[in-house]
């Protein structure tokens, strides 16, 4: 099916299962129609002391106040996510420190935390209303994947550091939770649409209504298509990016139980030009080429709260996902996890929480010419257990948080990840934490089952002589790849200068055993047509590395109708590699000049009345050296005027001080090296 197909078909079925739960609605509500509520956060209606109170969950897996978090933690609130004007999630994720965010292409983006930075950057668990988009394929995020409705996201909670004693494997350098409103919060219609420059157009539509007083639900749809990038010689990449996406959500309250049920469609369809360069004979060359995924997913969670201190919850989803790469390859993907947690207090200091956890994992592979896999099919299995106890020492000053996980994994077996926090509060304006903490990236797929033809050389690293038939470089995967660790220690500092300004300040060493490093193998001489070298690259954990750094985050009120928040993040990285092609590698042996040791922001909220704003928002991103990309400075800008009540216009200015600018390059797939284009868009959103 073409894209207009898959993309009519959806449109289809969402406006049908739309008019249909409106329809119901309507006729089990005749007598009781739902209150419309206007779901969007007035920040700037709360002082700096309120939002210091602001509830998280994804710290200790249960609600704590923001100010009480003994960890690196940001919050990223609806309201901020409106007002920077942003499209995506990885686009919101700038906001927070400590966070680098690099866009590759139209759909492509490198995320990752304090370091080791790449378009498969792997040391970062994401999550989604606590379901994980972790992909143990190829190890890391595909963002382009992960999207919803912007309106409904509640709030983005962003940890810095490891959390590994709660969240398992993989959480080595942070962990960021998308939280999505409950559907009591969005109740009414929404609709939003508008188009520019690079956002050529985008469309969403959200009703939300109740099957009676115990059970509200919504459903949504949206719908975008973005413009293509260009190369450093101003080609078309051809990466135009079209999407569309649908979902519901239902939740039932009984008693002392919560119930959820929730899910999501989507459909994908972009594009990359490959650099010929690097992929000349022997290899296929492919100059353009267009790929596509669809999926979706369902989940089920279920809470029951028999006080503020004793509950349990359970949740299970499904996931999969059909995508055909860039490269030719066709991946199917399918996971499955079950959760469970019991929390209670034990006598009057302790406050324990236990829980396992089952994921199972298939995929199958179709091979290429650049890409394959043996065997081409497999299922992947992960159980796990977690204990973590609140100690009170003294009662509203010093709290000590003991705990650990216990992973077991089809790769390397049994991974043991404790933690220990340490969080002291002498009054209220004042609070100090730190925390030591052992995490592990467990290996994927990938790294065990591979075999990627990456590039075409002109010489063997380490004797640089031109040779009359090409090199081509060949990674393999090795089932004795082991995990990479981490030993963190890190400390925190926040103060309330007053109701109306904060400071928040963290700081952390990081050590790092066994990385992945590459090995070269001995060449061997291929006499088809044409003749050439085949290199073998082998997978080893013989690098290691040490990481510091600084970050620090300031919120202002200077009145009632103004807000400032602003963040400073520096990162030093120290990589030890003794292998020959840490000059080319950017994922470990040159690691550290991949991530930009200076990030600085500044946003400015500021509303000229209820009825209009205007949002400034001001980065710099200092260089990345491997690929000679300067710094940057950039500023988005969002005018909004709301001539009625449940109507706002808005016009939004993207990266504004240059026609366009570098951020990074693909690492593994040989792109071409794009540049982020200035954006201008328009739109509307209408609440009823």
């Amino acid at each position: 099916m073409t894209f207009v197909d898959n993309l009519t078909v959806l449109l289809k079925f969402g406006l049908s299962v739309f008019v249909l739960l409106w329809s119901f609605s309507k006729t089990v509500q005749a007598d009781n129609k739902p209150r419309i509520k206007k779901d969007t956060d007035q920040l700037l209606t709360l002082s700096i002391e309120e939002l210091m109170q602001v509830e998280v969950t994804s710290v200790s897996r249960r609600t704590q106040k923001l100010s009480e978090v003994p960890a690196a933690i940001f919050v990223i609130t609806q309201d901020d996510i409106r007002r920077s004007g942003a499209t995506s999630i990885p686009e919101a994720l700038r906001m927070a420190p400590g966070v680098e965010v690099a866009r590759i292409g139209t759909d492509k983006w490198a995320i990752s935390i304090r370091g080791f930075n790449g378009r498969f950057a792997d040391k970062l668990q994401v999550l989604m209303d606590g379901r994980s988009v972790y992909n143990p394929l190829f190890a890391g995020v595909q963002w382009e994947q992960q999207d919803t409705l912007m309106e409904d996201i509640e709030r983005i909670e962003v940890i810095r550091g490891p959390n590994a004693a709660v969240w398992g494997a993989n959480a080595v350098n942070g962990v960021i939770n998308i939280i999505t409103k409950k559907a009591a919060d969005t109740q009414g219609a929404l609709f939003s649409g508008g188009g520019g420059s690079f956002e050529h157009g985008f469309t969403g539509a959200r009703y939300g209504g109740k099957i009676n007083e115990d059970t509200p639900f919504r459903i949504y749809a949206k719908g975008f298509t973005r413009s293509h990038t260009k190369s450093l010689t101003g080609e078309n990449i051809n990466d135009q990016w079209h999407s569309a996406r649908g979902g519901f959500r239902i939740d039932h309250h009984r008693g002392i139980d919560q119930f959820t049920l929730q899910g999501d469609v989507f459909f994908n369809s972009y594009g990359d030009r490959l650099d010929k360069s690097a992929l000349s004979a022997p290899i296929i060359q492919i100059a353009s080429a267009r790929a596509h995924d669809a999926g979706g997913n369902i989940r089920f969670r279920w809470d029951r709260a028999y006080s503020e201190k004793s509950a349990i919850m359970l949740q299970t989803y499904y996931d999969r996902v059909d995508y055909r790469a860039l490269t030719g390859s066709i991946y199917r993907t399918e996971s499955f996890d079950i959760d469970f947690q019991y929390r209670f207090p034990l006598f009057e200091k302790h406050d324990l929480t236990w829980g396992a956890n089952y994921r199972l994992y298939h995929n199958k592979e179709f091979d290429t010419e650049l890409v394959s896999f043996s065997p081409r099919s497999q299922t992947n299995h992960m159980a796990s257990a977690f204990i973590r106890d609140e100690i009170t020492l003294l009662p509203e000053y010093l709290r000590l948080n003991l705990g650990s996980r216990f992973d077991h994994n089809d790769f390397t077996g049994w991974e043991i990840q404790p933690n220990a926090r340490l969080m002291w509060t002498p009054n209220e304006q004042n609070s100090i934490w730190m925390a030591v903490s052992r995490a592990v990236r467990i290996p994927s797929r990938a790294e065990n089952d591979i075999q990627l033809n990456t590039r075409t050389l002109s010489s063997i690293p380490g004797l640089p002589i031109l040779l009359p038939f090409p090199v081509l470089a060949q990674l393999n995967g090795t089932s004795n790849f082991k995990a990479e660790k981490l030993i963190a220690y890190e400390t925190g500092y926040r103060y309330q200068f007053s109701p109306q300004a904060s400071i928040d300040i963290s700081a952390f060493y990081n050590d790092y055993s066994q990385l992945r490093d590459l090995s070269v193998g001995s060449p061997l001489f291929h006499a088809s047509f044409p003749p050439h070298l085949i290199l073998p690259v082998e997978l080893t954990n013989n690098a290691s590395g040490k990481t510091y750094g600084v970050e620090t985050s300031l919120e202002w009120k200077p009145n009632e109708k103004w807000r400032l928040q602003g963040n400073y993040s520096f990162l030093n990285m120290h990589i030890h590699s003794d292998s020959a092609l840490k000059q080319i590698d950017p994922t470990t042996g040159s690691a550290d000049k991949v991530s930009p040791r200076h990030q600085f922001s500044i946003r400015s909220n500021y509303d000229f009345s209820e009825k209009s704003q205007l949002n400034l928002w001001l980065r710099y991103v200092s260089g990345v050296d491997f690929y000679r990309i300067p710094g940057y400075v950039t500023m988005d800008a969002k005018l909004v005027h709301r001539p009625l009540k449940n109507v706002e216009l808005f016009v939004v200015g993207q990266n504004l001080f240059s026609q366009n600018h570098r951020e990074l390059v693909a690492d593994f797939l040989p792109s071409l090296p794009t540049t982020i284009p200035r954006g201008v868009y328009a739109g509307v959103e209408w609440r009823f």
